[in-house]
């Protein structure tokens, strides 16, 4: 699946910090994944700045299995149900949701 910058900090924010085992271990792997290099974060010009941060766009290839796509899933329809989601989610949320 083809991620922005933004859909991949969103989903590392997403994520649950807690869980069983094996959920644990699958979203260990997630991090993983959607994370940045050093070498990524230059190529991006990655900025932090006061209380947010710039970057080029830049979209990855990331691999998301059944179960982690199930695990993102629930984590947005928790937040969702919370009335936890912010604008800057919406994308990502979409991706992952079937909103219509």
């Amino acid at each position: 699946m083809k991620l922005s910058v933004l859909d991949r900090f969103t989903l590392l924010n997403v994520l649950p910090k807690e869980g069983n085992y094996f959920t644990l271990k699958i979203v260990r792997d997630l991090q993983n994944e959607l994370g940045f290099s050093e070498q990524e974060l230059k190529d991006i010009n990655f900025k932090e700045e006061g209380a947010g941060a710039t970057w080029i766009e830049a979209d990855k290839d990331i691999q998301i299995g059944e179960k982690a796509t199930d695990i993102i899933v629930d984590a947005f329809k928790k937040l969702d149900k919370n009335n936890k989601l912010n604008i800057e989610m919406l994308g990502t949320y979409g991706k992952f949701i079937n909103c219509e």
